[in-house]
């Protein structure tokens, strides 16, 4: 008997193909050689494109810890569940979370989770997903340096570019964050070039997104990359993600579109007052720059809030 969500994919399929063009979307199954990952035309290779296994799921590891901000995993953990390739037996990605202990880790918001694995037992992700969470110790830093010597993609998500620019993986590449954290995470690492108004940034086998919703795009982007714009939007349109950002690396410019009036800089099309970030910064106080700004979800959100109410 068809299960519940077995009817909603096909339901969601023929929906699919309803609302694109024909020609834009492969519903034939598709053979090994046609899932190649594919440029919106579906004949030239899309830009980056990764290698999927002829067999299996890609393993992704979400890195967890306390204060992990739950959109920044829980998106990704999303658009890698959705995934449904024509032709493959098996789930195109295997998820699973790790930590330093097996000990319940305390999400943002009082979400509690208990790790499937620690970073002894962690099977070799070929995807590692950094959200923003507290500071990392010495040994998460190591899992990841020796860890993403064999990854595809090793993403951040807002402020989880702090904790991968610790590993020193980052330095002399470029980098995004949160649009409020630029400047902190410039003048923490001035070996990264940190890119203001970018939804995502790849360099090498490393990709970092902007703030909170900013890794969802970023894993449509890695999907694509595996298996081809028409699988992406797919998955995008079983999720019910309108968003595009993931087509386009730019999408978040408004960030970048910040001038001074006076000593107060602010964001014209938001219309945000923004004090003088540095000192003012709440995430920064009793504690030095490199730790991780806004490392919690409790931070951030107090923080945004001022901003926004000036």
């Amino acid at each position: 008997m068809m299960n519940r969500r077995d009817m909603l994919r096909s339901t969601a399929t023929l929906g699919f193909a309803a609302a694109i063009p024909f020609s834009a979307v492969n519903l034939r199954p598709a053979s090994a050689a046609s899932t190649a990952p594919t440029s919106a035309d579906n004949r030239l290779p899309a830009p980056n494109a990764l290698k999927p296994p002829a067999q299996g799921s890609i393993p992704v590891a979400f890195l967890i810890s306390e204060g992990a901000v739950v959109i920044d995993f829980s998106g990704p953990w999303e658009v890698f569940e959705n995934v449904t390739v024509p032709g493959r037996s098996d789930a195109a990605f295997r998820l699973y979370t790790v930590a330093e202990t097996m000990q319940p880790v305390r999400a943002s918001g009082g979400m509690k989770i208990v790790p499937d694995f620690t970073l002894a037992t962690a099977p070799a992700p070929k995807i590692i997903v950094i959200p923003a969470q507290s500071e990392p110790s010495e040994a998460v830093l190591e899992w990841i340096r020796q860890t993403s010597r064999t990854t595809d993609v090793t993403m951040s998500v807002c402020t989880g570019a702090f904790l991968l620019a610790k590993t020193g993986l980052l330095s002399g590449k470029a980098a995004t964050t949160h649009h409020g954290a630029y400047a902190e995470l410039a003048m923490a690492f001035p070996d990264i070039r940190v890119k203001r108004g970018a939804r995502f940034v790849e360099d090498g086998n490393l990709a970092s997104a902007g703030g909170l919703s900013s890794g969802i795009d970023l894993s449509l982007r890695v999907v694509e990359r595996y298996f081809g714009r028409n699988v992406a939007q797919k998955t995008a349109f079983w999720m019910e993600y309108q968003g595009e950002g993931w087509m386009n690396p730019d999408s978040n410019s408004v960030y970048a579109q910040v001038r001074s009036t006076d000593s107060t800089p602010y964001v014209p099309s938001a219309r945000w007052k923004l004090t003088p970030r540095l000192p003012q910064n709440p995430c920064l106080q009793a504690r030095p720059i490199t730790s991780a700004p806004w490392s919690t979800r409790s931070c951030l959100t107090r923080h945004l809030k001022r901003l926004r109410n000036g």
